[in-house]
């Protein structure tokens, strides 16, 4: 008698043995391969999309979390404790930090001068231009047009507010990273939060562990956003941009942006250094000559735009005329989300880049994280805001976009009201070079994750596995993927912040230090690491 098995049997079968006939008390038995195949991969295809359910409903749940009210607050009350335990330094020594950051640019030589071909670290000023190639990116042009559409003209207010605070606590991310940091078994200097969480917070009495697991954490969140917000989600950008606008196919964008990234990225840190020191002022200066154009061909405007912005607010007007939503909960809410997205402060990614540096001063190096956030929030994301608000494509009034688009393609035609067909054209390039300058900044981060976790070998891996990615990044669609190395950015900040906070004291030690020997000029033994050995080094050589 013929006997068909069930699906169940069948399932057996394929873990015990190998499909097949055979007999079984004298009867022959046969499978219903076919059948029982097209019932498994159907399974396997239900299992799949309620797994995929599931992880973007996890996802969106904490991504709200970490990118919603409660994370933005304690964003914002990091930078205002470190604000006020460093007695405003921003301000009160605007003078100073400004002088020694940019102004020495031009005056000291140290500033600028490259290191000896042994020696591993990087000047201050490419550090800072490796630390601007990550934060400047598409940040500074979407992500602003999304905080005017999303959240009116008052989200720029908010977006300033971010940075003023948000100044403070990259500054204490720097002098921290500076603090603490060693050099690896290459000679390079290896600093981040990882670091002071597990040297700093761990040395407090009963920390240990929790320093060490804070840091694990950190470099795991790290590693992964490199690979989504540092790099696929970026050359997507650049290749749809390309083929918007010149009609480049995506594949060709992303064979040529591989070539480029493995020339640079595999060669280290003093050769992506060695690039954005050149890309890095070049790509902001065309960008803010072009946005200025665009300020002063609409200059009569500019009542009427500040206006918007502060009305806008405070909840004086509607926004979006109630379309979108109104008052001030939503214009502070995506104003401070975009401006914590483009300028990353606590997020504790560019201090990566900022430890690599050759300067002597955790305070020097934690004013050139001070100048980052100015430059990227208060110059570059001021101007886009301008430009748009300017444009006539925004109702000043309530807040409502003229025109059925978004994101750069809104930039592009605020730009277009003056530079006509180039416009576009312009924010296209634009991207390119803001998106991939970001790719070679957040390489460097992802590498030294890599190095922290699983040491200074695998960093090679890292790279080339790193490289091979912008061009999947360019050719497909990673939605969910890139949601997740949202998520994984936005979890950078927790155990970053946790470190800045508790290590606050010695934040305000190190900047009482460097203002009573350098401002006020008194005789005081410098804070300059919080190893014996590199102190007495750093002395030396000072």
């Amino acid at each position: 008698m013929r006997k068909i098995f069930s699906c169940d049997i069948f399932f057996r079968m394929l873990y015990w043995e190998k499909i097949k006939t055979k007999y079984r008390s004298g009867n022959y038995v046969s499978v219903d391969i076919f059948g029982c195949l097209r019932f498994f991969f159907y399974l396997k295809t239900e299992r799949r999309m309620y797994m995929v359910e599931l992880i973007t409903n996890v996802n969106n749940t904490i991504n709200g979390f970490v990118w919603g009210v409660p994370m933005l607050v304690l964003l914002v009350g990091t930078g205002i404790l470190m604000t006020i335990l460093t007695n405003f330094f921003q301000l009160s020594h605007l003078g100073h930090w400004f002088k020694n950051t940019v102004g020495g640019i031009f005056h000291d030589e140290h500033v600028t001068k490259h290191t000896e071909a042994g020696d591993q670290s990087i000047s201050q000023f490419q550090s800072l231009c490796t630390a601007l190639a990550a934060t400047i990116g598409t940040g500074n042009i979407v992500g602003v047009a999304s905080a005017l559409v999303a959240g009116g003209p008052g989200a720029i207010f908010w977006m300033w507010v971010v940075a003023f605070f948000g100044m403070m606590t990259n500054y204490s991310e720097n002098v921290l990273g500076i603090y603490y940091r060693r050099r690896n078994s290459k000679g390079e200097w290896s600093g981040g939060a990882m670091y002071y969480l597990k040297d700093g917070l761990g040395s407090y009495k009963g920390c240990k562990q929790i320093g060490a697991v804070l840091a694990v954490l950190f470099s795991a969140f790290c590693l992964l956003a490199s690979f989504g917000i540092g790099n696929m989600s970026q050359v997507n950008s650049i290749a749809a941009n390309m083929t918007s606008a010149f009609s480049i196919p995506a594949t060709a964008t992303g064979i040529v942006l591989v070539i480029i990234g493995a020339l640079v990225i595999v060669g280290g840190l003093k050769r992506i250094a060695a690039v954005t020191e050149k890309l890095v002022p070049f790509m902001a200066i065309a960008y803010v000559i072009g946005a200025l154009v665009i300020f002063f061909a609409n200059i009569n405007h500019v009542s009427a735009v500040f206006t918007a912005i502060f009305k806008g607010a405070f909840g004086l007007r509607a926004v979006g005329g109630g379309i979108v939503g109104s008052g001030v909960k939503l214009a502070l809410t995506w104003g401070m989300k975009r401006g914590v997205f483009s300028n990353e402060a606590g997020l504790g990614s560019s201090v990566m880049v900022h430890s690599s540096s050759n300067v002597k001063e955790p305070v020097r190096q934690g004013m050139w994280g001070i100048f980052e956030v100015f430059a990227d929030t208060m110059v570059v994301c001021t101007l886009t805001a301008f430009a748009v608000l300017s444009s006539g494509l925004i109702d000043l009034d309530t807040g409502a976009v003229l025109v059925d688009v978004s994101g750069s393609a809104l930039v592009g035609q605020a730009f277009a009201t003056v530079f006509g067909s180039f416009g576009p054209a312009f924010i296209a390039i634009a991207i390119l070079l803001f998106a991939f300058s970001t790719v070679l900044g957040w390489s460097h981060y992802g590498s030294k994750a890599c190095e922290y976790l699983f040491g200074t070998k695998s960093t090679i891996v890292y790279k080339i596995a790193f490289v091979l990615m912008i061009f999947i990044g360019c050719t497909m669609n990673l939605g969910l993927a890139w949601d997740l190395s949202d998520t994984f950015n936005g979890l950078m900040a927790i155990p970053n912040l946790i470190g800045v906070i508790a290590l606050s004291p010695v934040v305000m030690k190190i900047t009482r230090n460097y203002v009573a020997r350098i401002i006020k000029k008194e005789d005081v033994k410098p804070m300059l690491s919080v190893f014996p050995e590199i102190q007495e080094e750093q002395e030396k050589a000072m």
